[in-house]
């Protein structure tokens, strides 16, 4: 079981919005229902230094999401938060179906093939349109698995694995 004080990203400041300290979010998963009742949130600088705030506003906007943090009220004072992470609380989030995750739990996994193979760790993840892409890295190269069915065989983060049955010329790329 994981620490439910664990800080989860669940986000990344991208700009800002008016010059009343309202901030644009990208949310890493596109669902930022766990962000919308959030209270407290940590922003994590790129830097790694760890700031908790009180969320004052949160509104959806254009495919964005627009942030207040209580007591920033002028442009100028959240210009040094872009570019932090987001991040919240395990126990902060909403809880997650059988076969769903959250990409913190996927990083550093090992990616094997149905035949044993190991082709690298997740080192990345990424959204696309139609499914996430998990970004799998060895020493010698690099590849990049859709996260569907029909390649995405079992998870298993306890065992610290991902089974895939690569379709044909996925790992020809």
């Amino acid at each position: 079981m994981r620490d439910s004080e664990e800080l989860i990203p669940v986000g990344k400041i991208i700009g800002t919005h008016g010059i009343k300290g309202q901030m644009k979010l990208h949310s890493y998963s596109g669902n930022a229902d766990s962000l919308s009742v959030a209270r407290s949130v940590t922003l994590k600088s790129p830097a790694g230094v760890l700031r908790e705030v009180t969320l004052q506003s949160f509104n959806a906007n254009s495919g964005k999401f627009i942030i207040g943090i209580k007591d920033f009220d002028d442009i100028n004072l959240v210009e040094a938060f872009m570019g932090n992470e987001i991040c919240l609380k395990r126990c902060q989030l909403s809880a997650l179906d059988d076969d769903e995750y959250y990409w913190s739990d996927l990083i550093g996994l090992k990616v094997i093939t149905d035949d044993g193979t190991l082709l690298g760790t997740v080192a990345d993840i990424f959204e696309t349109g139609s499914s996430d892409i998990y970004v799998v890295r060895n020493e010698e190269r690099e590849y990049l698995i859709p996260a569907i069915g029909d390649v995405i065989k079992d998870i298993d983060p306890v065992g610290g694995k991902i089974i895939v049955t690569p379709i044909d010329g996925l790992l020809d790329l």
